[in-house]
């Protein structure tokens, strides 16, 4: 079988971003399939392929994946409409490999939300099996967010969902809270499966060099954010946590951001402000030295802003690398996760916009490292009993394989 696989911020371990698609095909490469990957240029992102573009395209072969990649450049900090054409020109351009290439199914990942887009024209103008792979709901998160308020944009969007849905063969979504929206869109629940983000425990069960950034002395009790500054990160939390944390003396316990995204310039800007001695910024790494990092550090930070479509409806990559790396986590927000960390008692869950019992949370858990070693413990167990990526991703290649015979 040969797989046309859409991703557009599709990434190897070398980069600084998830790598879900780079594993699922690494698992069907695994079973004799062949993989086509057709992607973007993606900040934070590495495709492997290093040489130069011709006519807005280059191709290869890393680790047995053979990779198109457009040269269409594409960064979290970028503005609306940008990004809006980005995804449009992927699109297009996505549209012409699925009209011309040689393959037996399609497969495509939001997001994007446009990524379907290949996917339903190789459905009805090829008659080629199609299955979407749904990692955020749209436009309900966006709405929900307040970023998009334009009726005709969010009618679009809701009509590009639904065509999406309708038009593949079979549907992925990554948490639960997403198989219950995309069946709510009258897809039968027996076409959808659900295939959480995993845990990568080879990479960070690794015995990279621990470091610290400059800034965070070797006794300090380290919390870690490893992701996008975004809207949807809500940030904003962690800078009053840190400023009352300093407030209150502890400035034994340092919180670090590292990432990129459309918000950190204005993060970083706002520390300063406020004078946050405790509070450092850094930017991304590939997953090899985050696993040092995190090897080093004490606590990693789920954060989301409060927006109850996230709830069930999220499946974050960093909580995965945090359990895959023996950390406790402190989840600031309601639903899965939170009940997953309760039941499991691998970290802290607090109410959403509580400054206090955030700031306090970070507080036990700097005073009681038993405990938090334990925690610790109880995640790696959590990420290899449940969310081990290899197992996930054989049993997703076990269900395209029989589902589309």
């Amino acid at each position: 079988m040969k797989v046309l696989y859409f991703h557009q911020h599709f990434s190897t371990p070398k980069g600084a971003v998830g790598i879900r698609s780079y594993e699922m095909s690494r698992a069907l490469l695994s079973r004799g399939h062949q993989v086509v990957m057709v992607c973007g240029s993606y900040g934070g992102g590495e495709t492997g392929l290093i040489s130069p573009f011709k006519k807005g395209s280059r191709r290869g072969v890393v680790d047995g994946i053979e990779i198109v990649e457009f040269d269409l450049a594409y960064s979290n900090s970028d503005g609306f409409l940008k990004r809006t054409f980005t995804f449009l020109k992927f699109a297009v351009r996505s549209v012409k490999i699925a009209l011309s290439e040689d393959y037996d199914v399609v497969f495509a990942t939001t997001t994007p939300l446009t990524a379907g887009i290949p996917g339903i024209f190789a459905r009805w103008l090829r008659g080629k099996k199609f299955v979407f792979e749904v990692r955020d709901l749209w436009p309900e998160l966006p709405k929900a967010m307040g970023v998009i308020r334009n009726p005709v944009i969010l009618w679009a969007m809701s009509v590009l969902e639904f065509v999406s849905y309708r038009s593949a063969h079979k549907l992925v979504g990554l948490s639960s809270g997403i198989v219950d929206g995309i069946a709510a869109r009258g897809v039968t629940k027996s076409d959808i499966l659900l295939v959480p983000n995993g845990c990568d425990l080879d990479i960070f069960a690794s015995k990279a060099e621990p470091w610290r950034p400059q800034g965070v002395a070797s006794n300090d009790f380290l919390a870690i954010f490893a992701g996008t500054h975004g809207m949807a990160n809500g940030l904003d939390a962690v800078l009053n946590v840190a400023e009352d944390l300093q407030k209150k003396g502890r400035g034994d316990i340092k919180i670090l951001l590292i990432g990129q995204g459309k918000l950190k310039a204005k993060l970083v800007q706002a520390a300063a402000d406020k004078g946050l001695r405790n509070l450092i910024f850094h930017d991304p790494v590939n997953k090899s030295k985050l696993s040092g990092l995190f090897s080093s550090a004490d606590l990693g930070l789920q954060i989301l802003a409060n927006v109850p479509a996230f709830y069930y409806g999220t499946s974050p990559n960093k909580f995965f690398d945090y359990i895959s790396a023996g950390m406790p986590v402190l989840n600031n927000y309601p639903g899965w996760l939170a009940d997953l960390i309760r039941d499991n008692n691998c970290g802290y869950a607090v109410a959403p916009d509580n400054v206090a019992a955030f700031a306090n949370a970070l507080e036990q858990a700097a005073d009681n490292r038993p405990l938090l070693k334990q925690m610790g413990h109880n995640a790696r167990q959590l990420a290899e009993r449940q969310f081990d990526r290899a197992k996930l991703a054989e049993q997703w290649v076990d269900w395209v394989e029989g589902s589309l015979k």
